[in-house]
Order: structure tokens, then C-alpha cells, then sequence
């Protein structure tokens, strides 16, 4: 027995299985054992800013596709360093093929250039990646959801791919064609042609993330929420007539205008409706976003606004029309306080 009786501090293998089960205060302990490591890798070669975003960069690929890693090829610790070490290439290769500008004090040079405009094909990808394209990757094989994971979501080459998955890479290849292949059958044609055109075009379109950048950076603070010692979650409960598993946590930090809650075990919605979270300040209640729920019934929704910044006075989820409401009319399907 442990002299002070301490229970001891669990595995990574017993971490990530939490975090793909939609247990959220998984990543914490995860952000702190390896965060240092990456970081000191990637200080080595890169500027202490470019490490930071590197740090933040596969953490948040952790927590997205924690239900992706496979347990049989391998312990965490390796894959999570192999990530971190090709975005690390990846960032390099960026630099060195960016061109080097004469100085030029008229800025002559810099009104010549043209507008680096995302484009219709990124600004559409940006749109759908964090929707569309996660439901369909969901119905993927697990093989082929792996691979397509990595290739779309961690923006990895063919190469990386089959190095993380141990594959050759012709192997690799045929799990991503395949993988695509399925996906047209799951999305509309125009989502379907634009994810060809990013799959053979993937290295182009990373030159264009700082179209995408304000979503970046707001997963990035939800991802210092959840991973931050001092924030202690606000747990909902279910009420009466829904299964007692149901619940979410909800995250913030006095002064922040951001909060981060995660559901679990949500009942499929009805056929027309969705379930949205609501938060009363100062005897108003005000809407923090609607959420469908994955085939495990989990979901995130990440919101920001003054009201945030302060604790709130009630949480409560509802079942709503499938456009939203106003303020909540619904029935309710979990709350805080409980009901």
C-alpha cells in the first residue's frame, strides 16, 4: 500500500480511453506529463512562440481525435512525440519555402502583392470541417478513420501518416483513398468534390491558416480552460424521465468572457429538433449554442460573451426546434441546480 494513501495517478492508457469517452479532466494530467517535453522539443529548433503554438497545436489534435489513437500500436508517448515532431518538420519546411522580402520603405513591393485571400475552396473547408466532415468521419471503418483523421485534422503528409500508423505507404494511401471514397457517399456532392481537391491540394491549403486562425485561436483558450488546475467544473445533472448517466460539466474563469461545456451521454434528439444550452445572468437567460450529439451521445459547445465572465446564476439544456430559440421553451434535459 502507498504509505500516504494516496490512490496512484493513472496511466496514459487509462487517460486517453477517458478522454475518447468524452471525460474532459482526462486531458489535464496528459497536458501536464507530456506539454513540457513538446515543448522542449520544439524550442530547440523553433522560437519560443512558434513552440508554444506547436504545444497547443497537438494538444488540441489529442483532444479531438482521442477516439482515433489505437492502444495496439503503441503506448501514447510515442505517437503524441511523433505528431509533434512532424508538425515541427512541417513548420520548418513552411519557412524555408517562404520568400525573403528586400526591404523595401516605400512598401512598394508589399502593395504589389496580390490579396491572400483563402480562396472559395478554403473559405468552404473552414466552414464545413468542424461539422460535416466530423459526422462523416464517424461512420468511417476505424482504419480508414485513422487515416483520414491524421491527413485532414492533424494536416499530416501520406509519408506521416504511414509512419504513425506503422503502414506502408501504399497501405496508407489506399486507407485514405478508401476512406474518401466512403465520405462521398455520406456528404453532399459539392462537400465531397471540395474534400478532393484539399486532399491533392492539402499542402497549398496550409498556407492559407490564418483564414481559419480565429477558430484556432478559440479552440486554443477552450483548451487552456480545460486543461487549467484552477477552473472546477459546474456538473448538470439529468431530470426526472432522462437516463441518470446524462450530464455535462461547464467550464469558465471569473473575468473570462469564454466557457467550455462538454455533454455525455445524450439521448438522440427527435426527429426535428436539437438539444441548446442556456445560462441565466442577472435573471435573463441567454443562449450558449445548439449541439448534436455524436453516436456516443457526446458533444461540445464552446461560447464566449460578457456574460461569461461571471458565474452563473442557472445552467440548463433543453430540447428546442432545430433552428434554435430565443430563450428556452423546450423541455429541459439536464440542468444546474439540479431539478
Amino acid at each position: 500500500m502507498n504509505g500516504s494513501g494516496s490512490a496512484p495517478s493513472p496511466d496514459d492508457q487509462e487517460l486517453i480511453r477517458a478522454l475518447a469517452a468524452g471525460r474532459e479532466e482526462a486531458l489535464r494530467p496528459l497536458y501536464a506529463r507530456y506539454a513540457p517535453i513538446v515543448f522542449r522539443i520544439a524550442s530547440q529548433t523553433l522560437d519560443r512562440a512558434t513552440a508554444e503554438e506547436i504545444v497547443q497545436d497537438v494538444f488540441l489534435a489529442l483532444w479531438r481525435n482521442a477516439a482515433q489513437y489505437d492502444a495496439e500500436r503503441g503506448p501514447l508517448r510515442p505517437w503524441l512525440l511523433q505528431i509533434a515532431h512532424f508538425r515541427i518538420l512541417n513548420e520548418l519546411r513552411r519557412r524555408s519555402r517562404r520568400p525573403q522580402l528586400a526591404p523595401d520603405p516605400g512598401d512598394e513591393q508589399l502593395g504589389a502583392l496580390s490579396d491572400p485571400d483563402a480562396g472559395p475552396a478554403a473559405t468552404a473547408w473552414s466552414e464545413y470541417r468542424r461539422s460535416a466532415v466530423r459526422d462523416a468521419l464517424a461512420l468511417l471503418p476505424p482504419a480508414q478513420r485513422q487515416a483520414l483523421g491524421l491527413a485532414f485534422f492533424d494536416e499530416l503528409t501520406h509519408e506521416q501518416v504511414a509512419d504513425v500508423l506503422q503502414l506502408r505507404l501504399g497501405t496508407a494511401k489506399t486507407r485514405i483513398r478508401s476512406g474518401l471514397m466512403r465520405l462521398r457517399e455520406q456528404l453532399a456532392p459539392l462537400l465531397a468534390s471540395l474534400l478532393l481537391v484539399v486532399l491533392a491540394g492539402l499542402a497549398t491549403l496550409l498556407h492559407h491558416r490564418e483564414a481559419d486562425r480565429s477558430a484556432i485561436a478559440l479552440d486554443e483558450r477552450a483548451l487552456d480552460l480545460v486543461t487549467s488546475s484552477d477552473v472546477k467544473p459546474i456538473r448538470l445533472e439529468a431530470v426526472p424521465g432522462v437516463p441518470a448517466e446524462t450530464h455535462a460539466n461547464y467550464r469558465s474563469r471569473p473575468g473570462t468572457p469564454l466557457a467550455v461545456l462538454s455533454l455525455s451521454k445524450l439521448p438522440a434528439a427527435p426527429s426535428g429538433r436539437t438539444y441548446q444550452a442556456w445560462l441565466r445572468h442577472e435573471g435573463m437567460w441567454i443562449s450558449l449554442g445548439t449541439a448534436i450529439p455524436d453516436a456516443d451521445g457526446r458533444a461540445r459547445i464552446v461560447a464566449q460573451g460578457p456574460e461569461l465572465a461571471a458565474a452563473p446564476d442557472a445552467l440548463q439544456v433543453t430540447l428546442e426546434p432545430e433552428a434554435g430559440n430565443r430563450a428556452p421553451a423546450g423541455p429541459v434535459v439536464i440542468a444546474w441546480p439540479k431539478l
